[in-house]
């Protein structure tokens, strides 16, 4: 199974940048980007350490809520076993 993850843009020095979540920071590939549709502040799914797709914020927050959620299952099925 791949997952993406939801990172928030601090840097751009196209064709590489610098994500951010939950307090961790990546440098992560813009190449998969056009190089003028992206700006800091913006949510993208990194994927192996590359920026494939730029979405919401709503979004993101909602993954995250959704692996947070996954997460917390998987803990309490390892403490229950």
């Amino acid at each position: 199974m791949c997952v993406g993850v939801p990172m928030q843009l601090v840097e751009i020095d196209y064709p590489s940048g610098v994500a951010e979540a939950k307090g961790v920071k990546r440098e992560i590939g813009l190449q998969l980007m056009p190089e003028n549709t992206l700006q800091i502040g913006d949510h993208v799914i990194v994927h192996v350490g590359f920026a494939i797709e730029k979405v919401n914020k709503e979004l993101a927050d909602e993954i995250w809520q959704t692996f947070d959620e996954v997460l917390k299952m998987m803990d309490e099925e390892e403490d229950g076993a």
